[in-house]
């Protein structure tokens, strides 16, 4: 069991006096210096101290604002009582809250790792990853606490506890807050150094930042190693691509950015430091709420949201949703989005910045860029273009097509399929504590992600299918993803997914799950006559299941392993 813990300054500044004078990297050459993305904080706080910073409900509905001083402040407070206190490894159980903010900030400019956990989890999964990451400190909201509560650290490991209440009034927020206070006493009797005495810069650019894991479809999550180097990269990719840094010559209009995607999935995509770079607003979300989405949309200056397929579809669907005063920016990835989703979300004034990525790369590595002559095409095909994957991040290399078997490039002509892989600096430093996965991932000298995707004669990707969902009937290859866009065209479906089940005759054959529109009725046999007008035969689905919502993970991907389960008969739905 852990329980609340918080350690004395005097402690502290008695060890990080012992440890001072020779725990300090120096990096800075004449023309070179390592990279850390924690240095966007203590930047954008010295130009512009009184700038808004961050807007936040807290957990007793009472709205919050801190601004980029304050912000900072409590970052620098935490990393000196991180590194006084020797911590290696620190793992954060948050939702969308400021605190987790102020997480990565602070133990990005110390010694320490920190790791970000899903609390969607089941708590013996979420044990089983703080365990993984050699946590001695974890950062938990109060919340959640229940969570880990009779966590127990393996190796007689000591783990220590903070917990933050996520209110308006920081002297109430708990041991989190008493632990940032601590840190500026120690700060104040080491010297009052500030920034300058922490290490957001002067860390070896390659060295580990942070740990963030993989979805655990079909098994425990793996521990996916981030470099300080990557994730600034990565980071100032997302400010041109997404176009963070929107605001005017005149230093009006800075980006307001909606904290949809939560920030424990592949470290935000990077947007805490592409959002902090620029000194934008960040928009907390304790947790998914599609009216409170909708209040903010209408009531604040949000310029940028990020959000799976399957999220922006509830969004548009949401009885509250309308088409905006203003255009809102969305980095669309996850999983592939259809080309219907992306003219309901223009029709909305949400315009899709189109991108493709895992964990494994950083979050976004690829993006549709869009050519201004496809406006000319008529407007299923102008959608259709969107709705692929594109061409590699301006900090990323080329993402190329291969077959997998001998690496050697596909066709460009829109058929040929073949799994995608990467190299460079968007790819992982590997897999936490275990090298076999690591081999295995980077055999061949890229990436491997599993995706199988076709490479257009413009040099854009589109990918048809995660390989485990392909579906093989009668020796013809279906891809799962283009079904499901067909089906997701009529009128009354809202979502759909396609598996594969077992045919005696053909080996395997699709089946469908679907959930409907408010108010919408539909017979599966209405669906699939619908369907045989509009694909072959062999690809349209026998079974139509209509279920009342689809199984997701944590950021909004389809969790296909489950729906083949109960099309096997070994789990179970509630349908409709």
């Amino acid at each position: 069991m852990v329980a609340d813990t918080k350690k004395p300054a005097d402690y502290a500044v008695q060890r990080l006096a012992k440890v001072a004078g020779h725990m300090r990297t120096n990096s800075l050459t004449m023309n070179t210096h390592d990279l850390n993305p924690a240095y966007f904080l203590p930047r954008s706080a010295a130009i512009q101290p009184d700038a808004l910073a961050i807007v936040q409900k807290g957990s007793d509905n009472v709205r919050y604002e801190l601004t980029y001083g304050q912000f900072a402040d409590r970052a620098r407070g935490l990393a000196y009582y991180v590194e006084a206190n020797g911590y290696k490894s620190v793992s954060i159980l948050m939702s969308n809250t400021p605190a987790f903010l102020v997480s990565v900030f602070g133990i990005a400019a110390t010694h320490a790792i920190h790791a970000g956990h899903n609390y969607r989890l089941k708590p013996q999964e979420i044990h089983y990853t703080i365990n993984l990451a050699q946590a001695d400190l974890i950062i938990v909201d109060e919340e959640l606490y229940p969570l880990i509560k009779d966590f127990v650290p393996d190796n007689g490991r000591t783990v220590d506890v903070l917990i933050d209440r996520d209110v308006s009034d920081f002297d109430k927020c708990g041991s989190f807050a008493e632990a940032v206070k601590t840190g500026w006493e120690i700060d104040a009797k080491t010297g009052s150094r500030g920034w300058d005495g922490l290490f957001a810069q002067g860390l070896p650019e390659d060295s580990t930042i942070s740990l963030w894991f993989t979805s655990g479809t079909t098994g425990y999550p793996k521990a996916v190693e981030y470099s300080h180097r990557s994730v600034y990269l990565m980071s100032l990719s997302n400010i041109i691509e997404s176009n963070i840094n929107c605001e005017s010559a005149l230093g009006e209009d800075k980006c307001g950015y909606l904290w949809i995607l939560p920030m424990f999935h592949a470290s935000g995509w990077t947007f805490p430091y592409s959002v902090t770079a620029c000194r934008g607003v960040h928009f907390c979300l304790r947790k998914i709420d599609y009216s409170e989405i909708w209040w903010l949309l209408d009531n604040y200056h949000i310029t940028h949201f990020n959000a799976a397929p399957t999220v922006n579809t509830l969004i548009c669907n949401h009885e509250g949703a309308h088409k905006l005063r203003s255009p809102v920016r969305v980095t669309v990835a996850a999983s592939p989005p259809s080309a219907a989703l992306f003219k309901q979300m223009i029709s909305m004034n949400l315009l899709p910045v189109h991108t493709y990525g895992l964990t494994e790369t950083y979050g976004p590595f690829t993006k549709c860029y869009v050519d201004p002559k496809w406006k000319d095409l008529p407007d299923d095909k102008f959608y259709e273009m969107l709705a692929r994957q594109g061409q590699g991040f301006i900090a990323s290399l080329e993402a190329r097509v291969v077959d997998p078997d001998t690496m050697k490039d596909v066709k460009r002509n829109g058929e040929e399929i073949g799994e995608i892989v990467v190299r460079g600096n968007a790819v992982m430093k590997g897999y936490f504590r275990d090298r076999a996965a690591t081999e295995k991932a980077f055999e061949g000298g890229y990436f491997k992600t599993g995706d199988l995707a076709v490479m257009h004669p413009d040099g854009f990707i589109k990918i048809v299918d995660r390989g485990k969902d392909i579906i093989i009937s009668g020796g013809e290859n279906i891809s799962s993803v283009g079904v499901e866009n067909e089906i997701v065209k009529h009128p009354a479906v809202l979502e759909a997914a396609v598996v594969a089940v077992p045919d005696e005759k053909y080996g395997e054959r699709p089946k469908a799950f679907i959930t409907l529109r408010s108010s919408a009725k539909l017979a599966p046999a209405e669906l699939i006559a619908w369907l045989k007008e509009r694909i072959g035969g062999f690809q349209v689905p026998k079974e139509v299941t209509i279920v009342n919502e689809l199984p997701k993970t944590s950021t909004g991907k389809i969790r296909k392993n489950v729906l083949r389960d109960v099309a096997k008969g070994k789990a179970k739905l509630p349908s409709s």
